[in-house]
């Protein structure tokens, strides 16, 4: 089965100049997490739900003690400004599982942003590190040089992103690359361990978007999120730091004979 987009409305509303956002899990979850939060500070509503059953064969144990399929979901937020882009965001709990599947994914997705005309695409993702960044840094790269300026005029995005990361594996990578309209990628760095939350480099990213976009958001909210977690973090930030994801970049540099610090 390729991938099946459910409409949850029963039309497809009228966007203005919507910017269509991708926060699918990947490195420190930094993307997942600044969609997750922009979903609930906007009241943003379902538009789609994403099933396939190339999704990753495994359920989650929720906190009620069953079982969960793993979801994607699509939402959206009106802002009833025609000074103001719309928003359409994507975010999940998986991403497509091979190489595949993903190109699939995206062609769905594309399909998608033309069909609401969406004017740009932003993907979200990390950077690994082996230690936990102060500040992190957030890269900007895109599918054209116009857009990439865009993100990067007067704001602490950079585009010197070329001898930082390898190649941007995943949903993240491949949609800028796929796409036919202005596309970028905000990666922040992160440490480089699947179970830590990049809640720091979404913060970082969230002040980019909030700058372009005009969201309006409140960052204070995160900001206790932050404080929170890394009262929990700062106990095992030594472990972390020492075992990272090594085993599945190792696996990538064997194909690819090549440095890496990103996946997607």
């Amino acid at each position: 089965m390729k991938w099946k987009l459910t409409l949850k409305e029963k039309n497809l509303p009228k966007f203005n100049n919507p910017v269509f956002l991708e926060g699918l899990p990947g490195m420190g979850n930094v993307g997942k997490v600044v969609v997750d939060f922009l979903v609930d500070d906007l009241k943003a509503k379902k538009l789609y739900s994403v099933f396939s059953n190339t999704m990753p064969h495994s359920v989650f144990v929720n906190d009620k003690n069953l079982v969960e399929l793993p979801s994607i979901n699509i939402y959206y937020k009106k802002f009833n400004d025609k000074k103001k882009n719309d928003l359409i965001m994507l975010v999940g709990d998986v991403q497509p599982i091979d190489e595949e599947s993903s190109y699939e994914f995206c062609e769905a997705i594309l399909d998608l942003c033309h069909k609401t005309g969406c004017k740009e695409i932003i993907t979200l993702g990390g950077i690994g590190l082996q230690d936990v960044p102060k500040t992190p840094k957030v890269y900007c790269t895109g599918n054209n040089e116009k857009i990439v300026k865009k993100y990067t005029t007067n704001t602490k995005a950079t585009s010197k992103i070329y001898g930082v990361v390898g190649p941007i594996v995943g949903v993240t990578g491949l949609l800028v690359g796929l796409a036919k309209i202005d596309a970028i990628a905000l990666l922040a760095e992160t440490i480089g361990h699947p179970m830590y939350l990049g809640v720091k480099g979404a913060r970082e990213i969230l002040k980019i978007l909030e700058k372009k976009l005009a969201l309006k958001v409140n960052l204070k909210e995160l900001d206790k999120e932050i404080t929170g977690l890394e009262k929990e973090m700062l106990k095992t930030t030594q472990e972390l730091a020492e075992v990272s994801n090594d085993t599945a970049i190792n696996k990538l540099k064997g194909k690819l004979k090549s440095e890496m610090s990103y996946i997607g």
